[in-house]
């Protein structure tokens, strides 16, 4: 039996160093990740008098059952090791950062040919990124331009063997033929130069080529060439349609300032690149209210700021936060070269603070006016999902404003093969996508939807049983993409397992489109559960079904359509994954010299056949457990005439 904690006593073996302390609940999960330069005083604090503790403290207190503590050797590297223990635990007393949507770059590649792509993912790969955008579209098209502009390479490939032939890009002179060796690196590097100009905000050059070429096509009638210019141009201003000079000196500086509104806490940034305001971004923060300013901006610059590539040289803040000093070495250190977190009084920059500020004010009314309308759209949704609930029988009284958690599940193969299944979760409006879970189904041949879905609600609910806390929340509803048969192979194993959880089926119309909810009166007892030839159970009938009809419930049949294109997506793209790796294995086996342990190796390695079809022979040799030979074989079998 596992001994209690003693608060107490640990609280004396605390050491008089810096660390990082961790406090828990009586089950074990961590609530809250701090820093400290004396765990001593740190932690003895929180079990002090409660007299003058904020309410949200004094809430997490009375949840500590047990903490623990790492020590290190800096406050820095306290600051370190709270950051990454933060993101990874995401506990429900710290100041989050909730905002996980990862914007654009535009990236020009670290190659002896640079290449310009767009990209989510930053690495410390000696690429130079610009960004990030929040216009997407803009992005892809600036991408195209450039590329097409400039005639730049656009191929992932580094080498190229004797005789290889030029791509399409080459013969319509929107590329230079790097592959046919007659451009030297030197040579590539000027034309590199006009993109790189672009990206730095000077675009007047490009945008007045671009008029010219769209007046001359509509001159000459040729009209979609010209759209196609018009196009063009618009995403050229699009992408630096803020940049409007701020500074004389051509600085790179980020303002960060806090934003409250009446239901959300944001922090926004204003982005200055060489002296000019390129953009704004706000992000969303998991925090109470009773958090001050400095509190969120430190919880904030730390998350944020360990995650960007191009982190500048000032922060102009509103405020200063606590712990600045280690907050500015931690920052410098990422950056390898200075960093500071300026308040300014005076001045430019004060200036510039100032109208940033007043931007926010306006920011917060609209942040306000969208909570207000997200909000009633919630509670109707709730109020439409209570009256399911009370017309099967499953809820009394009146509506209490919660968010309902709901499950969907749909089941995807081809004529029986690879059969998977899906499932995704919402609360309330919105999509939980780290609840979504997908199934390998094996215990099923052939085509049986009713025994598919059986064999994933019995492993889904088996994992709640095994104590695996992904699985633990139940929802309070399960819909179903299918009618009777589903609702009732459902209900077969949610009684089985105990679990009282309102089931309905997504039913649909000729035109594919739900008109109705299906459930069933009473539920199910263990002596009904259906089989694959009779999936509503033999002494089940009609009268054991009712529908409640969606029409007139305008949210509602929006709500569940996106539940039933979300489900179906979901386990549609599991599928085809799982069938294209079965075509890949497939196709590699025909390939002479590669056998199980080469064509797993490729597989891990590339990621899927397209991409071993695209790398080259250099690439493939660099492989693991590839030679030469090995990979020329594979090279000759995809290239061959």
């Amino acid at each position: 039996m596992k001994k209690m904690f003693d608060i107490q006593e640990n609280l004396k073996k605390l050491p008089d160093k810096p660390g990082v302390y961790i406090h828990k609940d009586r089950l074990g999960n961590i609530i809250y990740v701090g820093k400290a330069v004396s765990l001593k005083n740190r932690v003895r604090q929180y079990f002090q008098s409660k007299r003058n503790m904020p309410s949200k403290v004094r809430s997490m207190v009375e949840h500590i059952a047990e903490f623990e503590y790492i020590t290190t050797g800096s406050e820095m590297e306290a600051l370190i090791l709270e950051c990454n223990l933060i993101k990874k635990h995401r506990p429900k007393y710290n100041v989050l950062l909730r905002d996980d949507k990862t914007y654009p770059y535009i990236k020009i590649t670290n190659e002896e040919y640079p290449r310009i792509i767009k990209t989510r993912i930053v690495r410390k790969d000696g690429g130079k990124y610009f960004g990030p955008y929040s216009d997407v579209g803009a992005v892809n098209k600036i991408v195209d331009l450039l590329n097409a502009s400039f005639a730049l390479k656009r191929c992932p490939a580094t080498a190229f063997p004797p005789g290889f032939r030029p791509c399409l890009n080459y013969h319509i002179n929107q590329c230079r033929g790097i592959c046919t060796g007659a451009v030297s690196a030197s040579q590539y590097a000027e034309s590199l130069e006009g993109a790189k100009e672009f990206l730095n905000g000077k675009n007047k050059k490009i945008i007045a080529r671009l008029t010219q070429r769209m007046e001359e096509a509509s001159e000459k009638l040729e009209f979609e060439e010209a759209v196609i210019f018009r196009d063009y141009i618009e995403a050229a201003k699009a992408l630096s349609a803020t940049q409007r000079v701020v500074m004389h000196q051509s600085a790179d500086v980020d303002i960060v300032i806090p934003a409250r509104g009446h239901e959300e806490v944001h922090v926004v940034i204003f982005f200055v690149r060489e002296g000019k305001l390129v953009g704004r971004e706000s992000y969303e923060m998991e925090a109470s209210f009773e958090d001050d300013n400095k509190e969120l901006l430190s919880a904030f610059i730390n998350q944020h700021y360990s995650r960007i590539p191009n982190i500048p040289g000032e922060l102009l803040l509103t405020e200063l936060p606590g712990d600045k000093d280690v907050l500015e070495a931690y920052l410098t250190e990422l950056a390898g070269r200075s960093v500071k977190l300026l308040c300014p009084k005076k001045g430019e920059k004060k200036a510039l603070v100032d109208m940033a500020f007043r931007d926010v004010v306006e920011m917060v009314k609209t942040i306000d006016e969208k909570a207000a309308i997200a909000k009633e759209r919630d509670q109707t949704l709730g109020r439409e999902i209570f009256a399911i609930l009370q017309e099967m029988g499953k809820a009394q009284g009146t509506y209490d404003g919660r968010d309902y958690r709901t499950e969907a599940y749909d089941i995807s193969n081809t004529n029986g093969v690879d059969t998977v299944g899906a499932m995704v979760v919402f609360n309330g409006l919105r999509p939980d996508k780290k609840g979504y879970r997908k199934f390998k189904v094996r215990t099923i041949c052939g085509q049986d939807d009713y025994g598919a879905m059986r064999e994933v609600l019995s492993r889904r609910f088996n994992r709640v049983f095994q104590g695996d806390e992904s699985f633990a929340v139940l929802p309070d509803i399960i819909f179903m993409d299918g009618g009777k048969g589903h609702v009732a192979a459902a209900l077969a194993v949610t009684d089985a397992a105990g679990f009282d959880i309102p089931v309905v089926g997504m039913v649909k119309d000729d035109r594919h489109r739900t008109r109705a909810l299906v459930y069933r009166r009473g539920g199910l007892s263990a002596n009904r559960e259906g089989t694959a030839a009779d999936p509503a159970g033999s002494s089940s009938g009609e009268n054991d079904f009712a529908e409640i009809p969606l029409k007139g419930k305008s949210l509602l049949f929006k709500y569940i359509g996106r539940i039933q294109e979300e489900v179906h997506r979901f386990a549609i793209e599991y599928h085809r994954k799982l069938r294209s790796k079965h075509m890949a294995v497939s196709l590699l086996d025909e390939i002479p010299g590669i056998g199980e342990v080469r064509k797993n190796a490729l597989l891990k390695h590339f990621k899927s056949l397209d991409d071993i079809k695209k790398a080259s022979l250099t690439e493939l040799e660099q492989a693991p457990e590839m030679n030469r030979r090995a990979a020329r074989s594979v090279w000759e079998y995809f290239h061959a005439e």
